[in-house]
């Protein structure tokens, strides 16, 4: 396997065994120097069809080696103008009973985080310094984000989770996970930006 469109065949195609070892070779090969050109054509093209080639797998195992190299490689997708294009499967994989695919998802959406509150961190640049979005674009995103993950929240809470003062605490699981993106969030944008979203979009 020496490209990593030839692991991700194998990771969808082949053998338990051969598919896990493809999972790893692919951030190997994303490090190198090998293919530059090819490579990053093929990350991009993995990337905008993950969510179609995942509904096609039947194994667990095979979903676990599929969304972990996915998430190697997530970072490089070519769709800055519209980060949130994947966001509907990761929210799919954050409720999933594989701790591993759920760690993936978090990555994935950590990832566009950053992005996304830069005019927030950044004020002091123009819009769409950073990338297409402008600033609007972004909020009416996080918005969405913040919304979904709330209500997400809200539906796995248990009340076993009361007696848990930290996130890092908390038992594995999906509620686990949301916490840690609404935390991330939280971070980045600051709880008063949060405040005034959503009380600005309750009074549209």
């Amino acid at each position: 396997m020496d490209t990593i469109k030839e692991c991700f065949n194998t990771i969808l195609l082949g053998r338990e065994k051969d598919s896990r070892l493809a999972a790893r070779q692919v951030r190997k090969l994303l490090y190198s120097s090998r293919g530059e050109q090819d490579k990053y054509r093929d990350i991009k093209n993995i990337v905008n069809g993950a969510s179609e080639e995942y509904a096609k797998i039947s194994e667990d195992w095979r979903q676990e080696n599929f969304v972990m190299a996915v998430s190697v490689i997530y970072f490089l997708h070519d769709r800055e103008g519209q980060p949130d294009f994947l966001f509907p499967w990761l929210f799919d994989l954050l409720q999933h009973e594989n701790g591993y695919i759920r760690q993936a998802a978090v990555r994935m959406l950590e990832h566009e985080i950053g992005p996304l509150t830069v005019h927030i961190r950044c004020p002091g640049h123009k819009p769409g310094y950073f990338g297409k979005l402008m600033p609007e674009q972004a909020d009416n995103i996080l918005h969405s984000l913040f919304l979904y993950l709330h209500n997400l929240s809200s539906a796995l809470w248990q009340t076993k989770y009361k007696r848990y003062k930290y996130i890092d605490s908390l038992p594995t699981g999906s509620y686990k996970s949301v916490q840690m993106i609404l935390a991330e969030l939280e971070e980045s944008c600051g709880r008063g930006y949060l405040d005034r979203l959503v009380k600005q979009r309750h009074h549209n």
